[in-house]
């Protein structure tokens, strides 16, 4: 019976009336739900073992790409870090000029 009472107390707050809005809302997607039942389900996953391989070897291929992406561009970045380190950007005033 506690919880009863407790469902109670907290139903107190809900008793003004709903708002159109609110009622148009909820018919909407009422609506919706229903239509989404009744359409054409959409296949995820290919039905052959043989098309399932392909799909998921495409995306290995993809994500060793990625990754290939991102080892290639820490290692650009540590050149960077590497070259500013050893002062290369900075101008020598008595390095030789090219004529």
């Amino acid at each position: 019976m506690r919880k009863i009472g407790i469902f109670r107390k907290f139903l107190q707050g809900f008793r003004h009336r709903p708002s159109p809005l609110g009622v148009l809302a909820f018919l909407t997607a009422l609506f919706f739900a229903t239509v989404a039942a009744a359409a054409e389900k959409i296949r995820v996953f290919p039905e052959t073992p043989y098309d399932g391989f392909i799909i998921y070897e495409s995306l290995a291929v993809f994500w060793i790409f990625i990754i290939g992406l991102i080892v290639i561009i820490r290692m650009k970045l540590r050149e960077i870090e590497r070259t500013q380190a050893l002062g290369t950007e900075r101008e020598d005033p008595e390095a030789p000029l090219l004529e």
